[in-house]
Formats: structure tokens, sequence, C-alpha cells
């Protein structure tokens, strides 16, 4: 069995890491089931007007529910960003980066735009008690005049961002990390929407 070739070793070493939301994935999971169930039931039973606004209710539904939910994830890699939101999927080589940064939503910004990642939900409660939490351990160290801080609570998003920002100043200067950033619409998921939009108004309207 011959060796990988010595390109190839960065690729083993910066290994694509992804980014979702857990609790966008448990809820999206459970919308669908019961939206699957209610309408199922009117398409077995109900009427011919009432199968067809029950259709239209799932193809708009359903696409809505998945975009939002079970669609958004970050997937970063040696080269490059993806930023799947409920419509677009942006991908970003780390040499287009120019910052990141979480607010009241994690952002990834580029010379000429800013892309919020979806799948990265910021939580100011959960912030709020780290720095509390942060806060109680340095009283605690300055008392007890230890040396040794030991590690710093930070909120999930402020960690996801910190490994992003790492994996983005090793890229720095690769020359396979640059480029121009291109966005891509999911019209997989639009077309759907626009179809069960339109019709579902036409069948409440009549």
């Amino acid at each position: 069995m011959t060796s990988p070739h010595p390109s190839t070793a960065p690729q083993q070493q910066y290994a694509d890491r992804s980014y979702r939301s857990p609790a966008a994935l448990a809820g999206g999971s459970l919308l669908l089931l019961l939206g699957f169930w209610l309408a199922g039931d009117a398409l077995l039973r109900g009427t011919g007007h009432t199968r067809l606004t029950a259709a239209f209710a799932l193809l708009l539904g359903v696409p809505l529910v998945y975009a939002f939910t079970l669609r958004p994830v970050v997937r970063a890699g040696e080269d490059r960003l993806t930023v799947r939101n409920p419509f677009r999927t942006i991908t970003l080589p780390w040499g287009a980066v120019e910052d990141l940064r979480a607010t009241f939503s994690a952002e990834v910004l580029t010379a000429s735009a800013k892309y919020q990642m979806w799948a990265i939900p910021v939580s100011l409660r959960e912030r709020k008690k780290s720095d509390r939490q942060a806060a109680r351990a340095a009283a605690g160290l300055r008392s007890a005049r230890t040396a040794d801080p030991g590690p710093v609570p930070r909120a999930t998003a402020d960690r996801t961002l910190a490994d992003l920002r790492d994996l983005k100043a090793r890229a720095a200067t690769r020359a396979t990390a640059q480029g121009e950033v291109t966005v891509r619409w999911a019209y997989e998921v639009v077309g759907p929407v626009v179809v069960g939009a339109v019709g579902l108004g036409l069948m409440l309207g009549l």
C-alpha cells in the first residue's frame, strides 16, 4: 500500500468541521412531524377543496421549516468556509474573510459584504451566564492568589467563533485559500415555497 502524497497531509490535519444548532434540528423535526400528521389527516379524510388546501400548505410549510431549522449549517475546511443559510449558500475562501464576530447574531465579514451564520445562534442569556461565572472565578483567584486561572467559561457561539478564527489564521497566507466569494440561491427551497404560497392563497380565496 503506497503512502499518501505529502500534499494530502494538511487535509487530514484540517478535517472539515460542521456546526449546527441542536435546538433547531430538534424543533424542526417536531414541526415537520406535526405538519405531516395534520396535513395527512386532511388529505385522507377531507373533501377535494380541503385536500388541495392541505397539499399547498405542505408545499409551503415543509420547505420553510426545513430552510430555517434543518438546512442551516456552517462547514469550515482547510481552504474555505461554507455558510448554508435558509435560502442561500455562501462559499468564502479563508483569504476573503476579514472578520468573524458574534454580537446579536453570528456574522462573517468580507471587504464588501456581511453574511449571517444561521447555524450558529447567539444566546445573550448564555453569554451573560458565562460572564458571571468568569467574574466569580476571577474574584476567587484574586482572593486565593492562585497562579493557574484554569479555563475561562465562554458561551457556545463564542467558542465556535474562536475555533473559526483559529482556522482563518492558519489559512491566512495559503495560496489555496484565496479567491472570490460565491453565493448560490437555494432554488430547490424557494421554488416550492413560491408555488405553495400562490396555491394556498388561491385556495383560501375560493
